[in-house]
């Protein structure tokens, strides 16, 4: 059976090791239950397609984010986080690894063309250690598109003020629009007679309100524990987490509760000590 909680019972079960590794990377994940892994691409890790998805439907994408001096989440370069992402933006092609990796697991690719992202985050802090499995709906209060929209309008606003100049609605619109995804714009440009080729990354860092680890934003999130945080805004998806983690999980020995996320409603916690 593969998992979300399946992954999160292989931390909870190694969590000595997950607190003292050097780095996130090189902890030990439970490959049997992956359908790929990668470093420094999209995503690190992805968990194999349940084929019965009656109650679990495998198939998550996780990101890994590590800062070990801080209760920081480190930036994410290249891809701003969301908390589903289609299958097709991700393996990109026919000689994409990740599909080539997913394929040789096994994995039916297509059987499960949305799939739930995650981000496992670990923060150091003198002797304590925090580490959260956030779904990636924590991060993603704004949709990337309307995210990278309105960030690019008020760019435009500022240089238009800056040279006392007016644009037309529509053609302000669409030039909005245009760089409302992504894509657009961060594929490698070649010039003709340049002898270097140029490509605009997105880099996003996370406020104080959407840190897991901050103690003053989220103080139930505490040192020295390991968490899984689900999103319940509405009370079928707490009975749904619950059913799910109980197939797995004995609940006595995990703390449960909710935080309420300063932009996003409310998450269901599972919480354990180190």
């Amino acid at each position: 059976m593969y998992s979300i909680y399946h992954f999160f019972k292989h931390l909870v079960v190694n969590k000595a090791t997950l607190r003292t590794v050097e780095k996130l990377g090189s902890f030990s994940f439970a490959t049997k239950m992956l359908s790929c892994r990668n470093e420094g691409v999209f995503p690190d890790l992805a968990i194999k397609i349940n084929p019965d998805q009656s109650l679990f439907t495998g198939g998550e994408l996780i990101e890994l984010k590590d800062s070990v001096k801080s209760y920081t989440v480190s930036s994410f370069n290249s891809t701003i986080p969301t908390g589903t992402k289609e299958i097709n933006r991700v393996i990109k092609g026919e000689n994409s690894t990740i599909k080539r990796q997913m394929e040789e697991a096994g994995d039916v690719i297509d059987s499960l063309p949305v799939r739930d992202v995650f981000y496992l985050v670990r923060g150091k802090k003198q002797h304590y250690t925090k580490v959260a499995l956030a779904h990636g709906s924590f991060f993603e209060t704004v949709k990337s598109s309307s995210l990278i929209s309105q960030s690019f309008e008020q760019v435009l606003n500022e240089r238009l003020q800056e040279k006392g100049l007016g644009i037309g609605g529509s053609v302000k619109d669409l030039l909005i629009d245009i760089f409302s995804e992504q894509e657009n714009f961060s594929k490698v440009r070649n010039v003709d007679k340049a002898s270097v080729k140029l490509r605009f990354r997105i880099m996003t860092e996370v406020k104080a309100e959407g840190n897991i680890l901050n103690p003053k934003k989220y103080p139930d999130i505490l040192d020295n524990t390991v968490n899984l945080i689900i999103p319940c805004h509405k009370p079928q998806d707490e009975e749904l987490t619950i059913k799910r983690f109980t197939a797995v999980f004995n609940l006595a020995h995990f703390k449960q509760f909710q935080i309420k996320h300063h932009l996003n409603g409310y998450f269901t916690v599972f919480q354990q000590q180190f």
